[in-house]
């Protein structure tokens, strides 16, 4: 839980809070449990809550753009990731820190939800429940997040001093 909710904070202080908010209104709220559901699917959602609440006042808005653009900017990224010749920089990188820092600068909404489904491995319909929203909202959101993730993470790996293939070694590589 705590990890959740700092992903959500982005900072340990608040973490705390939100994770000893959590457990509390879900000890005040225990009545409220059905037996037989998923008890952390439950506290997810508790947890979410505590942290909606406690940022309404300072809500940012995030323009989501139409599907068939951001279809095309992935499409992009993956090209220019294989133009480069990046597109195995995944298996030859530790990714760790890298993905932790990349995450935190994903924008609330389509972060919560990766968090969700790729960090928890929770479900899209676990997912949607927690979130409150349509499980084509998730899928929606996990698309765009996950082609934020993979434009820091391809930043990354050029900082990482990853070089440019040549289109010679390319085509030796695959003849």
């Amino acid at each position: 839980m705590y990890r959740f909710a700092l992903s959500l904070t982005r900072d340990e202080t608040d973490a705390d809070d939100v994770v000893q908010d959590t457990y509390l209104r879900a000890y005040r709220s225990w009545h409220t449990y059905l037996p037989g559901s998923d008890c952390r699917r439950w506290l997810f959602t508790i947890c979410r809550n505590v942290f909606l609440r406690s940022r309404e006042r300072a809500r940012p808005t995030v323009e989501l753009e139409a599907a068939d653009a951001d279809a095309a900017a992935a499409g992009v990224v993956y090209a220019t990731a294989v133009r480069e010749g990046l597109e195995d920089v995944f298996s030859r990188l530790d990714l760790g820190p890298a993905i932790n820092d990349a995450l935190t600068r994903i924008p609330e909404p389509f972060r919560a939800t990766l968090i969700i489904v790729d960090v928890e491995d929770q479900s899209y319909e676990a997912a949607a429940e927690m979130l409150g929203v349509p499980i084509g909202t998730v899928r929606s959101r996990l698309f765009r997040g996950r082609r934020l993730m993979q434009e820091q993470l391809l930043d990354y790996a050029k900082d990482a001093g990853f070089k440019v293939r040549s289109a010679s070694v390319e085509q030796r590589r695959n003849a």
